[in-house]
């Protein structure tokens, strides 16, 4: 719950950073995020060598998965209305309930495929024309990027969860300290500087401690330890909370195609995930999947 909240200002805070080159932006809030965990080794007392010691596959899934998210996302951002991008986005929970029914010791029920079509029937209606249905071509950059966000996000999380013993939640400080040097690398060879003004630092310094920050800890952590489709489940108000404080932020309009959206992507999500409720009433349930 804690990481789903804080990502959910995501899509606002990037409103107000939306004139900075999304690599800058990416090496700045990481680079908070990185100079933050280093603080805490430091107070630890901590070989900062061996927090950068782990398995060649954990550093290409927690780097890809992490880096690769936010550079489609700003992205996205960029190409598409931001309220339709981030929902589009915000299907991840569905995939991650969808795909971890696929993993061995479980099986794909009714309600999965069910749930999966109601987000998809969300998905559409946002990348659609309210009145023809038609598709709105000019964004379809930007929907491709937040589509690709989607299915970033849902493998990285269920991949994770293989490394639950072997690599320890620390490890996302130094993915956020590579995501920082790869972004800035990027911004170098790619992008002309902008400098931040007024509300900009501060939503970079936000977006460092919360969303890119904090919540992946928690995240990690959760994805580990925890039940992956609760996460899933509980990850599905991410997108209802984002629309609603972009409204309230008058960064984007209320209308019935946002509303419909919000509530089949987050309906379709609770039906995936009935495994829960089954279980809640004492119903048999399939297996959870267990690390490797």
């Amino acid at each position: 719950m804690i990481a789903a909240g804080l990502w959910a200002t995501i899509p606002l805070l990037a409103t107000f950073t939306a004139t900075i080159p999304p690599l800058q932006l990416m090496a700045f809030a990481f680079g908070i995020a990185f100079t933050a965990t280093v603080g805490r080794w430091t107070l630890q007392r901590r070989p900062i060598r061996r927090c950068f010691s782990y398995p060649p596959r954990a550093w290409a899934i927690g780097l890809g998965g992490i880096f690769g998210w936010h550079f489609c996302y700003f992205l996205a951002v960029r190409h598409a209305p931001v309220a339709e991008a981030s929902l589009i986005n915000h299907t991840w929970p569905l995939l991650i309930v969808v795909f971890s029914a696929l993993l061995p010791g479980e099986r794909l029920r009714w309600w999965h495929i069910a749930g999966a079509t109601a987000g998809l029937a969300g998905t559409v209606l946002l990348v659609t024309d309210s009145t023809s249905l038609s598709l709105k071509m000019q964004y379809a950059y930007g929907y491709a990027l937040a589509s690709a966000c989607a299915l970033i996000w849902a493998t990285y999380t269920l991949l994770n969860r293989r490394f639950a013993r072997a690599v320890s939640t620390e490890a996302v400080g130094a993915y956020c300290g590579a995501a920082a040097a790869l972004a800035l690398l990027g911004h170098l060879a790619l992008e002309l500087s902008v400098w931040p003004r007024g509300w900009a630092w501060l939503a970079i310094l936000a977006l460092g401690v919360g969303p890119l920050g904090l919540a992946f800890f928690a995240w990690d952590y959760g994805t580990k330890h925890g039940d992956i489709r609760v996460l899933g489940a509980a990850s599905y108000l991410t997108p209802l909370l984002a629309a609603g404080l972009l409204v309230l932020a008058g960064r984007t309009e209320a209308n019935w195609s946002l509303v419909m959206a919000c509530l089949l992507i987050t309906g379709g999500a609770v039906i995936a995930a009935a495994d829960l409720l089954i279980a809640a009433r004492g119903g048999p349930r399939t297996r959870q999947v267990q690390p490797d």
